[in-house]
Protein backbone atom coordinates (compact mmCIF):
# COMPACT_ATOMS: atom_id res chain seq x y z
CA UNK A 1 0.00 0.00 0.00
CA UNK A 2 2.83 2.52 0.89
CA UNK A 3 4.34 1.24 -2.64
CA UNK A 4 1.57 2.10 -4.08
CA UNK A 5 1.02 5.41 -3.12
CA UNK A 6 4.35 6.45 -3.53
CA UNK A 7 4.54 5.39 -7.39
CA UNK A 8 1.14 6.44 -8.13
CA UNK A 9 1.90 10.08 -6.55
CA UNK A 10 4.78 9.66 -9.40
CA UNK A 11 2.12 8.61 -12.11
CA UNK A 12 -0.24 11.67 -10.97
CA UNK A 13 2.85 14.36 -10.79
CA UNK A 14 3.38 13.46 -14.27
CA UNK A 15 -0.01 13.41 -15.33
CA UNK A 16 -0.57 16.61 -14.39
CA UNK A 17 2.64 18.88 -14.27
CA UNK A 18 1.05 21.42 -16.39
CA UNK A 19 -1.84 21.51 -15.11
CA UNK A 20 -3.59 24.66 -14.32
CA UNK A 21 -4.34 23.49 -10.88
CA UNK A 22 -2.15 22.72 -7.69
CA UNK A 23 -2.82 19.20 -8.79
CA UNK A 24 0.62 18.32 -9.87
CA UNK A 25 2.86 20.45 -7.53
CA UNK A 26 0.77 18.92 -4.69
CA UNK A 27 1.85 15.36 -6.07
CA UNK A 28 5.53 15.86 -6.26
CA UNK A 29 5.16 18.02 -2.96
CA UNK A 30 4.54 14.51 -1.39
CA UNK A 31 6.77 12.45 -3.16
CA UNK A 32 9.80 14.57 -2.65
CA UNK A 33 10.31 13.51 0.94
CA UNK A 34 8.65 10.06 0.98
CA UNK A 35 10.20 7.75 -2.07
CA UNK A 36 13.29 7.47 0.22
CA UNK A 37 10.52 5.76 3.08
CA UNK A 38 9.49 3.84 0.41
CA UNK A 39 12.96 2.32 -0.63
CA UNK A 40 13.37 1.66 2.89
CA UNK A 41 10.16 -0.20 3.77
CA UNK A 42 11.53 -2.59 0.06
CA UNK A 43 15.01 -3.30 1.22
CA UNK A 44 13.06 -4.33 4.97
CA UNK A 45 10.91 -6.48 2.83
CA UNK A 46 13.89 -8.21 0.98
CA UNK A 47 16.02 -8.42 3.85
CA UNK A 48 13.14 -10.00 5.90
CA UNK A 49 12.69 -12.55 3.04
CA UNK A 50 16.37 -13.40 3.18
CA UNK A 51 16.55 -13.61 7.30
CA UNK A 52 13.64 -16.09 8.10
CA UNK A 53 13.15 -17.72 4.80
CA UNK A 54 16.63 -18.35 3.38
CA UNK A 55 15.58 -21.21 1.03
CA UNK A 56 12.78 -19.34 -0.05
CA UNK A 57 14.78 -16.42 -0.60
CA UNK A 58 16.79 -18.77 -2.46
CA UNK A 59 14.21 -20.41 -4.76
CA UNK A 60 12.02 -16.53 -5.47
CA UNK A 61 15.57 -15.43 -6.57
CA UNK A 62 16.07 -18.19 -9.23
CA UNK A 63 12.51 -18.39 -10.54
CA UNK A 64 11.78 -14.70 -10.54
CA UNK A 65 15.20 -13.60 -11.68
CA UNK A 66 13.52 -11.87 -15.05
CA UNK A 67 10.84 -9.72 -13.23
CA UNK A 68 13.37 -9.08 -10.11
CA UNK A 69 15.87 -7.68 -12.52
CA UNK A 70 13.68 -5.40 -14.76
CA UNK A 71 11.83 -3.97 -11.02
CA UNK A 72 15.63 -3.29 -9.63
CA UNK A 73 16.65 -1.75 -12.99
CA UNK A 74 13.12 0.57 -12.67
CA UNK A 75 13.81 1.89 -9.08
CA UNK A 76 18.20 2.69 -10.12
CA UNK A 77 16.54 4.59 -12.64
CA UNK A 78 13.89 6.30 -10.62
CA UNK A 79 16.10 6.63 -7.59
CA UNK A 80 18.94 8.07 -9.85
CA UNK A 81 16.89 10.71 -11.32
CA UNK A 82 15.44 11.44 -7.81
CA UNK A 83 18.46 11.87 -6.57
CA UNK A 84 20.06 14.15 -9.13
CA UNK A 85 17.92 15.73 -11.47
CA UNK A 86 16.79 18.61 -8.73
CA UNK A 87 20.37 19.91 -9.14
CA UNK A 88 20.12 19.88 -12.78
CA UNK A 89 17.33 22.58 -13.89
CA UNK A 90 17.23 20.49 -17.52
CA UNK A 91 16.51 17.30 -16.23
CA UNK A 92 13.14 18.23 -13.98
CA UNK A 93 11.25 17.51 -17.28
CA UNK A 94 12.84 13.84 -17.84
CA UNK A 95 12.61 13.55 -14.03
CA UNK A 96 8.38 13.89 -14.44
CA UNK A 97 8.61 11.28 -17.01
CA UNK A 98 11.27 8.58 -15.88
CA UNK A 99 9.76 8.71 -12.04
CA UNK A 100 5.83 8.48 -13.34
CA UNK A 101 6.59 5.92 -16.02
CA UNK A 102 8.82 4.00 -14.10
CA UNK A 103 6.18 4.23 -11.14
CA UNK A 104 3.25 3.19 -13.66
CA UNK A 105 5.20 -0.07 -13.98
CA UNK A 106 6.88 -1.46 -11.10
CA UNK A 107 3.55 -1.97 -8.89
CA UNK A 108 2.52 -4.06 -12.05
CA UNK A 109 5.93 -6.37 -11.97
CA UNK A 110 5.98 -6.56 -8.63
CA UNK A 111 1.93 -8.10 -8.11
CA UNK A 112 3.19 -10.20 -11.41
CA UNK A 113 5.01 -12.60 -8.92
CA UNK A 114 1.87 -13.83 -7.32
CA UNK A 115 0.30 -16.09 -10.00
CA UNK A 116 3.76 -17.35 -10.21
CA UNK A 117 3.75 -19.27 -6.77
CA UNK A 118 0.16 -20.10 -7.26
CA UNK A 119 1.31 -23.29 -9.35
CA UNK A 120 2.04 -24.29 -13.27
CA UNK A 121 4.63 -21.62 -13.93
CA UNK A 122 7.47 -23.28 -12.27
CA UNK A 123 8.99 -26.71 -13.66
CA UNK A 124 12.72 -28.57 -12.33
CA UNK A 125 15.21 -28.60 -14.41
CA UNK A 126 18.75 -29.95 -13.64
CA UNK A 127 17.62 -30.19 -9.91
CA UNK A 128 16.57 -26.76 -10.33
CA UNK A 129 13.23 -24.60 -10.37
CA UNK A 130 12.82 -22.90 -13.37
CA UNK A 131 10.41 -19.83 -14.50
CA UNK A 132 8.33 -20.64 -17.96
CA UNK A 133 8.59 -17.76 -19.28
CA UNK A 134 6.63 -18.20 -22.64
CA UNK A 135 3.75 -19.46 -20.37
CA UNK A 136 4.05 -16.26 -17.78
CA UNK A 137 4.17 -13.90 -20.76
CA UNK A 138 1.40 -15.79 -21.93
CA UNK A 139 -1.25 -16.25 -19.11
CA UNK A 140 -4.32 -14.07 -18.67
CA UNK A 141 -3.55 -14.96 -14.99
CA UNK A 142 -0.49 -12.64 -14.84
CA UNK A 143 -1.84 -10.24 -16.91
CA UNK A 144 -4.85 -9.81 -14.69
CA UNK A 145 -2.58 -9.53 -11.69
CA UNK A 146 -1.34 -6.85 -13.50
CA UNK A 147 -4.28 -4.64 -14.01
CA UNK A 148 -5.44 -5.04 -10.45
CA UNK A 149 -1.90 -4.15 -9.72
CA UNK A 150 -2.33 -1.34 -11.78
CA UNK A 151 -5.93 -0.29 -10.81
CA UNK A 152 -5.02 -0.78 -7.17
CA UNK A 153 -1.83 1.16 -7.53
CA UNK A 154 -4.21 4.42 -8.82
CA UNK A 155 -6.91 4.22 -6.46
CA UNK A 156 -5.07 3.97 -3.34
CA UNK A 157 -2.27 7.39 -4.45
CA UNK A 158 -5.74 9.29 -5.74
CA UNK A 159 -7.20 8.61 -2.76
CA UNK A 160 -4.38 9.57 -0.42
CA UNK A 161 -3.42 12.13 -2.57
CA UNK A 162 -7.10 13.38 -2.42
CA UNK A 163 -6.87 13.03 1.25
CA UNK A 164 -3.70 15.27 1.33
CA UNK A 165 -4.95 17.55 -1.29
CA UNK A 166 -8.39 18.10 1.29
CA UNK A 167 -5.69 18.62 4.35
CA UNK A 168 -3.45 21.06 1.83
CA UNK A 169 -6.80 23.08 1.29
CA UNK A 170 -6.16 22.53 -2.07
CA UNK A 171 -10.03 22.11 -3.21
CA UNK A 172 -9.65 21.67 -7.42
CA UNK A 173 -6.83 19.29 -6.45
CA UNK A 174 -8.64 17.49 -3.88
CA UNK A 175 -11.72 17.64 -6.51
CA UNK A 176 -9.47 16.24 -9.20
CA UNK A 177 -8.32 12.97 -7.22
CA UNK A 178 -11.46 12.15 -5.78
CA UNK A 179 -12.70 11.77 -9.11
CA UNK A 180 -9.91 9.41 -9.93
CA UNK A 181 -10.44 7.65 -6.45
CA UNK A 182 -13.96 7.58 -7.55
CA UNK A 183 -13.31 6.11 -10.91
CA UNK A 184 -10.53 3.43 -10.03
CA UNK A 185 -12.58 2.30 -6.85
CA UNK A 186 -14.99 -0.24 -8.93
CA UNK A 187 -11.74 -0.97 -11.00
CA UNK A 188 -9.69 -2.28 -8.62
CA UNK A 189 -12.32 -4.36 -6.82
CA UNK A 190 -13.56 -5.86 -10.22
CA UNK A 191 -10.11 -6.69 -11.42
CA UNK A 192 -9.65 -8.16 -8.11
CA UNK A 193 -13.00 -10.16 -8.61
CA UNK A 194 -11.54 -11.04 -12.13
CA UNK A 195 -7.92 -12.72 -10.99
CA UNK A 196 -10.05 -15.79 -9.50
CA UNK A 197 -11.78 -17.45 -12.56
CA UNK A 198 -8.37 -16.92 -14.71
CA UNK A 199 -6.34 -18.33 -12.56
CA UNK A 200 -4.33 -21.28 -13.55
CA UNK A 201 -5.83 -24.82 -13.42
CA UNK A 202 -2.84 -25.87 -11.28
CA UNK A 203 -4.39 -23.29 -8.88
CA UNK A 204 -7.17 -25.68 -7.75
CA UNK A 205 -6.00 -25.82 -4.38
CA UNK A 206 -6.16 -21.64 -4.10
CA UNK A 207 -9.72 -21.68 -5.02
CA UNK A 208 -10.83 -23.77 -2.88
CA UNK A 209 -8.81 -22.18 0.26
CA UNK A 210 -10.17 -19.01 -1.26
CA UNK A 211 -13.86 -19.93 -0.63
CA UNK A 212 -13.20 -21.41 2.30
CA UNK A 213 -11.61 -17.91 3.76
CA UNK A 214 -14.67 -16.03 1.57
CA UNK A 215 -16.08 -14.84 5.20
CA UNK A 216 -12.95 -12.32 5.22
CA UNK A 217 -13.30 -11.28 1.77
CA UNK A 218 -17.12 -10.43 2.10
CA UNK A 219 -15.91 -8.16 5.29
CA UNK A 220 -12.96 -6.60 3.06
CA UNK A 221 -16.06 -5.94 0.71
CA UNK A 222 -17.87 -4.10 3.44
CA UNK A 223 -14.73 -2.31 4.60
CA UNK A 224 -14.23 -1.17 0.82
CA UNK A 225 -18.44 -0.12 0.56
CA UNK A 226 -17.92 1.83 3.52
CA UNK A 227 -14.54 3.80 3.04
CA UNK A 228 -15.60 4.28 -1.28
CA UNK A 229 -19.25 6.03 0.19
CA UNK A 230 -17.39 8.80 2.33
CA UNK A 231 -16.37 10.02 -0.66
CA UNK A 232 -19.79 11.47 -0.91
CA UNK A 233 -19.92 11.97 2.49
CA UNK A 234 -21.34 15.68 3.38
CA UNK A 235 -21.13 18.22 -0.09
CA UNK A 236 -17.34 17.07 -0.78
CA UNK A 237 -16.75 14.09 1.16
CA UNK A 238 -14.72 12.20 4.04
CA UNK A 239 -11.28 11.39 2.15
CA UNK A 240 -9.75 10.53 5.62
CA UNK A 241 -12.64 8.32 6.99
CA UNK A 242 -12.01 6.64 2.75
CA UNK A 243 -8.08 6.03 3.13
CA UNK A 244 -9.17 4.45 6.86
CA UNK A 245 -11.29 1.91 5.50
CA UNK A 246 -9.68 1.45 2.39
CA UNK A 247 -6.75 0.64 4.19
CA UNK A 248 -8.66 -1.38 6.29
CA UNK A 249 -10.07 -3.51 3.31
CA UNK A 250 -6.58 -4.10 1.66
CA UNK A 251 -5.58 -5.45 4.94
CA UNK A 252 -7.99 -7.57 5.41
CA UNK A 253 -8.10 -8.99 1.61
CA UNK A 254 -3.80 -9.26 1.97
CA UNK A 255 -4.56 -11.54 5.34
CA UNK A 256 -7.25 -13.83 3.62
CA UNK A 257 -5.12 -14.20 0.64
CA UNK A 258 -2.27 -15.27 2.44
CA UNK A 259 -4.08 -17.37 4.88
CA UNK A 260 -5.36 -19.31 2.00
CA UNK A 261 -1.94 -19.31 0.80
CA UNK A 262 -0.93 -21.37 3.29
CA UNK A 263 1.08 -24.09 3.71
CA UNK A 264 2.69 -22.62 0.33
CA UNK A 265 5.29 -20.67 -0.45
CA UNK A 266 5.25 -21.45 -4.10
CA UNK A 267 3.23 -24.36 -4.91
CA UNK A 268 3.78 -27.41 -4.83
CA UNK A 269 7.65 -27.05 -4.41
CA UNK A 270 7.93 -24.95 -1.07
CA UNK A 271 6.02 -25.12 2.16
CA UNK A 272 6.32 -22.56 4.73
CA UNK A 273 7.85 -25.32 7.05
CA UNK A 274 10.69 -26.05 5.04
CA UNK A 275 11.98 -21.79 4.14
CA UNK A 276 11.71 -20.95 7.33
CA UNK A 277 14.92 -20.40 9.26
CA UNK A 278 16.00 -22.06 12.62
CA UNK A 279 14.56 -21.50 15.67
CA UNK A 280 17.54 -19.63 17.18
CA UNK A 281 18.07 -17.48 14.53
CA UNK A 282 14.91 -17.05 14.29
CA UNK A 283 14.70 -15.56 17.76
CA UNK A 284 17.97 -13.23 17.49
CA UNK A 285 16.69 -11.92 13.90
CA UNK A 286 13.36 -10.74 15.66
CA UNK A 287 15.15 -9.27 18.58
CA UNK A 288 17.23 -6.89 15.75
CA UNK A 289 14.47 -6.23 13.96
CA UNK A 290 12.20 -5.01 17.18
CA UNK A 291 15.34 -2.83 17.98
CA UNK A 292 15.66 -1.45 14.73
CA UNK A 293 12.17 -0.31 14.38
CA UNK A 294 12.05 1.16 17.76
CA UNK A 295 15.26 3.16 16.29
CA UNK A 296 13.08 3.84 12.88
CA UNK A 297 9.61 4.54 14.62
CA UNK A 298 10.64 8.35 15.99
CA UNK A 299 11.99 9.10 12.53
CA UNK A 300 9.09 7.80 10.86
CA UNK A 301 6.50 10.47 13.68
CA UNK A 302 9.07 13.25 12.65
CA UNK A 303 8.43 12.71 9.11
CA UNK A 304 4.50 12.54 9.67
CA UNK A 305 5.07 15.75 11.66
CA UNK A 306 6.79 17.30 9.25
CA UNK A 307 5.89 16.82 6.11
CA UNK A 308 2.30 15.12 6.33
CA UNK A 309 1.12 17.53 8.89
CA UNK A 310 3.02 20.93 8.91
CA UNK A 311 0.65 23.37 7.22
CA UNK A 312 3.85 25.63 6.17
CA UNK A 313 4.77 22.48 3.83
CA UNK A 314 1.65 21.94 2.90
CA UNK A 315 0.43 25.09 1.94
CA UNK A 316 3.91 26.42 -0.12
CA UNK A 317 2.85 26.37 -3.62
CA UNK A 318 6.47 25.38 -5.21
Amino acid sequence: MAGSVDFGASFWAMIYRNHETQAGNMANRFLSPTWEITNTILVLMVVAVVAFFPQAAFMFGTILLVPLSLILILILFRSSFMVFSYSVEGFQRTLKWVSGLTGLLVPVLLISALPITEGGFVTIQGGYETLQMTKWLSSPSVYIYMLFGLTSELFLSSLFLADYARESEERDAYQIYRKQAILFGPLSLLMAALTVPLMEPEAAWLISNLEANRGWFLFSVVLFVIGYSALWWSKTGKPRVAVVFVASQYAVATFAYGKSHLPYMIYPYLKVDDAFTNLDTFYSLLSVLIVGMAILLPGFLIFWRLFLKDRRYLQKKE
